[in-house]
């Protein structure tokens, strides 16, 4: 059986960065903050010379699917805690608005009622005009908390009103024709 291609890639510690593997933790520390996962049984960590290598412990079918899943984890965190995540979401509609104070966004989505969301710690939501922008240094949470308000309003298919990542097409449909 081969082992994991991605898996086998050594992950380089760039400048600035400090990784340690204590009793099933790997902790992640960086010029953006600190991450800390912890690390499946079947795989073993190790922080050589500036690399940081996974190894699967034995052949069984867990320590190969788990192998290349934590040498990403640790690649995310390193690229995490240097250069930080981001994503963006755009907002579409007539008489929509949005305005972010403190990490908290309040939209006009076409409710009755304003939308209001609060970003969970280590998230930072700000707005320029109709462009929402979600940043972190844990790409999971980052990802989860573009998720949650893209679903405060998802995009539709005929005029395209709602929230959709900015880079994500959406699929148009011709409306109605009346005689």
């Amino acid at each position: 059986m081969s082992l994991s291609r991605i898996g086998k890639l050594p992950v380089v510690i760039p400048a600035g960065v400090t990784i340690t593997v204590d009793s099933g933790d790997v902790v992640v520390k960086g010029p953006k903050g600190e991450l800390t996962q912890f690390i499946t049984p079947a795989v073993e960590v190790k922080v050589e010379d500036g690399h940081v290598t996974v190894h699967p412990k034995d052949e069984s079918k867990t320590a190969r699917a788990q192998h290349g899943l934590m040498r990403a984890l640790i690649n995310n965190m390193v690229i995490g805690v240097t250069k930080g995540y981001e994503k963006r979401l755009e907002v579409n509609g007539v008489g929509f608005r949005v305005s972010s104070s403190n990490n908290e966004l309040e939209m006009a989505l076409g409710f009755s009622h304003p939308v209001k969301y609060k970003a969970p710690e280590g998230i930072t939501v700000t707005n320029e005009k109709m462009t929402i922008i979600v940043s972190g240094i844990n790409k999971q949470q980052v990802g989860q908390v573009a998720a949650e308000i893209r679903a405060l309003k998802k995009p539709e298919p005929y005029k395209g009103k709602g929230i959709k990542y900015a880079d994500e097409q959406i699929l148009r449909k011709a409306g109605k024709t009346g005689k």
